[in-house]
């Protein structure tokens, strides 16, 4: 058994030897040398009188790709993209390895998983099922007319710091549909996808604590996103750079902003349960969701013990980023026939949505205004 695993690991050890690898493979060696050494260290230790079988001279012919089909899925399966990209590239044999969908889809999950809502699955569908398999030049989205070749795969997964080159595309070509290319797609900035934005626009005053529809391309370079909104009445496009990871979300409902979600808890909300709620300046304008919290009615002195707002068809909800004394303090809502509620003054109240995952309210607690609105 020992004997097998000696093989299995200096296989990896000699493909060195007649291929040209990348950096990592080198650390990849140490890591495996010292974990050899240790596993032989321990099996003298425990038999002190047996001694290691001599190598066979076969090992000199012996590559990566001798190893089991389990061993090596396994070492590719630890490789980050990076890794996985520059094995592509190494044969055509480690190339139809390392674009395996299930090696992508925990990277894609991993990286990504939290952003990318049932939205943004949809628009990649779309772009894959378009007749010229490109991101179409219109403001909605950036032009991308070739497929990613490997090289240009490599120096994105590392640095992105190039755009596609000229080469032969057409012989390293990445499967368009595959998870490699949704990824690769992702992380250059390439395509554009929907997902939400807290306090959008550098968190302006004016929208503090509340989280609305963009679209997004990362910038590898900085770590970080440019969003573009909806535009709102007769204003343009809103674009903004530089938006952090921590505020991003996927759209935790089916719904375009544009359409007032109807609510389905409305009868199990009580004072203390913390909401959000669609709100827009105007009709012409799509919906944000805001934070709030469920309040006590004015006949209510705040008891819980003696507490019947629940029962009332009345909700009151407290937004306490503003000021005690604020228009943009308190609002109600009738639970029988709630739609949306408002003038073009205070703007329009949309449907409600009561959180119930720990997560969601953390972070809205994490984007806490300093100090309250006016």
């Amino acid at each position: 058994m020992l004997l097998y695993f000696l093989i299995s690991c200096l296989s990896f050890f000699f493909l060195s030897k007649s291929l040209s690898l990348p950096p990592w493979a080198s650390e990849t060696k140490t890591l495996l040398s010292f974990h050899l050494s240790k596993n032989l260290l321990f099996t003298n230790t425990l038999h002190p009188t047996t001694k290691p079988d001599p190598p066979s001279p076969a090992l000199d012919q012996m590559t990566i790709l001798d190893l089991p089909d389990l061993a090596l899925d396994r070492i590719l399966h630890l490789l980050p993209p990076s890794g996985l990209s520059s094995m592509a590239m190494v044969c055509s044999s480690l190339r139809e390895r390392c674009v395996s969908d299930h090696l992508w889809e925990k990277h894609l999950v991993n990286k990504w998983g939290k952003i990318l809502g049932p939205a943004a699955h949809r628009e990649w569908k779309r772009y894959l099922s378009s007749s010229s398999r490109h991101l179409d030049s219109s403001p909605r989205h950036q032009t991308g007319h070739h497929p990613l070749g490997f090289d240009t795969i490599i120096s994105c997964l590392r640095s992105i710091s190039s755009l596609l080159r000229d080469g032969d595309r057409q012989k390293k070509a990445l499967p368009v549909d595959s998870t490699m290319s949704f990824y690769v797609s992702l992380e250059t900035g390439r395509f554009w996808f929907p997902a939400q934005v807290y306090n959008r626009e550098n968190g302006h005053v004016g929208f503090m604590l509340s989280c609305y529809d963009a679209e997004l391309s990362y910038d590898t370079h900085t770590d970080t996103f440019q969003a573009r909104y909806p535009p709102h009445g007769r204003r343009a496009v809103g674009v903004e750079k530089g938006v952090t990871w921590e505020r991003l979300r996927a759209a935790p409902l089916e719904a375009s902003p544009h359409h007032l979600h109807l609510s389905e808890s409305l009868n199990e909300l009580k004072p203390g349960d913390h909401i959000e709620i669609q709100w827009r300046r105007n009709k012409e304008f799509p919906y944000g969701w805001w934070y709030g919290i469920v309040g006590h009615l004015e006949s209510c002195d705040g008891d819980l013990n003696h507490c019947h707002c629940h029962l009332s068809e009345t909700v009151v909800l407290e937004f306490n980023q503003y000021t005690v004394g604020s228009r943009w303090r308190r609002t109600m809502i009738n639970k029988r026939d709630h739609r949306e509620e408002g003038n073009e003054e205070d703007g329009f109240y949309g449907g409600i949505r009561k959180l119930i995952c720990k997560e969601e309210i953390a972070m809205w607690t994490r984007l806490w205004p300093s100090s309250n609105l006016e």
